[in-house]
């Protein structure tokens, strides 16, 4: 299976791959080996499309080398262009939508461009057959499902729906499902985190699946991702404080900085609201690190609501920074938008705030130089050595801490204390803590 797109996305493709195993079917590696060709696709921007799309095209060429070949498409894009893509390329063979994964084994054996459909999403469950992707001890979790959010720019609403949760105890049977099977960290997925458990009637959600995740032996690192700003409660925020194993890492995707833009998007009233929710976080959670996300080029975005944004994230100091040029999405309240700003401006933009960002990753990598973490070995290569991740730093998204090659003793997918020796506006670089050496710093595990 080629997998493309966000964790949500990965994690369907596992459950998929895992319905496929109970059914009889072997997994290979090489598509060349594959009697059924299978790409999980992402739809939600421009760029996800396109890199769908060349991928499908790719996998059709790879059928066509040998008769009996199918080929199947699975996520977003079967779920919101599944007839067009029925046209415009008849080598697919079946499609599986978004709502549609129970269907998944039935579509390995249609043939007819079927597409299976099942609703807006398919909520996963503990028991579930699942191939983990990961192999260095770490796995992504999906809490909920859908968004009740109406952003101008995001269509996620009408692909996958309203929001859904699934219940803190057949979280936590995952949980601890995951560990047996060799897991040590969690990463915490939906698309509306902090939304955890209102459509359940569960008061303070997050904070009660932070605290019954606590309690799963084994496990020893939780992180959430996409805490929505505007409903991240102060129990919430304590939670990740306070839970022994849960990661002070607060990804929180803001979008803007600019009043008339942020409005324009349907989100935050301006940047001092935005600061407040900021200030709220420095002062619940000790040393947090925060991440999120901005938006360039969206419409109406003048120069001086750019400039506006740079001194915004200039004076509040990121630890880590994702920018995206705005990307019209035909069906979104942004498409129609006036004053739409040209490609080439928003790629300008792009460049200039991540310029600026990368002196402050640099100054706040900076501040862990000297401490004593606990870091998950993720591997080994023959260049760099050993590395791996500390709290601080996400799957995928950021950065890794590298060892060297004279570090000895390291077992992939376990936790490693190593010291911080240095670091850049990526990475940092550590060596293995030896306790009669190195004392605890003030962050380190009790």
């Amino acid at each position: 299976m080629a997998p493309l797109g966000c964790a949500k996305n990965q994690i369907d493709g596992e459950l998929m791959l895992g319905s496929a195993l109970a059914e009889g079917h072997t997994l290979v590696d090489n598509p060349d080996d594959a009697d059924v060709l299978v790409v999980n696709t992402c739809a939600f921007i421009a760029d996800a499309r396109e890199e769908s799309i060349d991928t499908i095209l790719e996998l059709a060429r790879v059928k066509a080398e040998r008769e009996g070949r199918k080929l199947v498409v699975t996520g977003c894009m079967a779920e919101r262009f599944g007839d067009e893509l029925r046209t415009e390329i008849p080598e697919i063979d079946s499609m599986v939508g978004t709502g549609g994964l129970a269907s998944f084994t039935k579509a390995l054996d249609a043939n007819g461009g079927e597409i299976f459909k099942g609703g807006k999403h398919y909520l996963p469950s503990a028991m579930m057959e699942r191939v983990v992707s990961e192999t260095d001890g770490s796995a992504y979790i999906k809490v909920s499902e859908g968004c009740d959010h109406e952003c101008s720019f995001c269509v996620i609403p009408d692909i996958r729906g309203r929001h859904e949760s699934r219940p803190i105890e057949d979280i936590a049977a995952e949980a601890e499902r995951l560990v047996a099977a060799g897991v040590v960290e969690a990463n915490l997925v939906a698309q509306d985190m902090s939304a955890y458990g209102k459509d359940l009637g569960i008061q303070e959600g997050l904070a009660r699946l932070l605290h019954r995740l606590g309690r799963v032996e084994g496990l020893e690192r939780v992180r959430c991702y996409y805490l929505y700003p505007n409903t991240l409660t102060d129990a919430a925020l304590d939670a990740i404080n306070d839970v022994e194993n849960v990661a002070s890492y607060i990804d929180l995707p803001l979008q803007h900085a600019d009043g008339a833009v942020l409005r324009n998007m349907r989100r935050a009233k301006d940047a001092d609201q935005l600061r407040r929710i900021l200030d709220r976080v420095r002062e619940r959670v000790a040393d947090p690190v925060i991440r999120s996300a901005f938006i360039v080029g969206f419409p109406g975005e003048t120069e001086a609501a750019f400039e506006s944004l740079c001194g915004f994230v200039e004076d509040v100091r990121f630890d880590r920074l994702a920018v995206f040029s705005y990307s019209r999405e035909d069906g979104s309240a942004a498409a129609v938008l006036p004053d739409q700003v040209a490609a080439e401006v928003a790629q300008r933009r792009r460049d200039i705030l991540l310029d600026i960002q990368e002196s402050i990753a640099a100054e706040r990598l900076g501040r862990f130089v000297g401490r004593r973490e606990r870091m998950l070995v993720c591997g080994r290569d023959d260049e760099s050595g050993w590395f791996g991740r500390i709290a601080g730093q996400g799957p995928d998204i950021d950065g890794f801490t590298y060892l060297g090659s004279e570090a000895d003793g390291l077992t992939v997918g376990t936790m490693a204390d190593v010291v911080i020796t240095g670091a850049d506006a990526y990475d940092l670089f550590a060596e293995v803590s030896r306790p009669s050496r190195f004392p605890p710093s003030v962050n380190a595990p009790q």
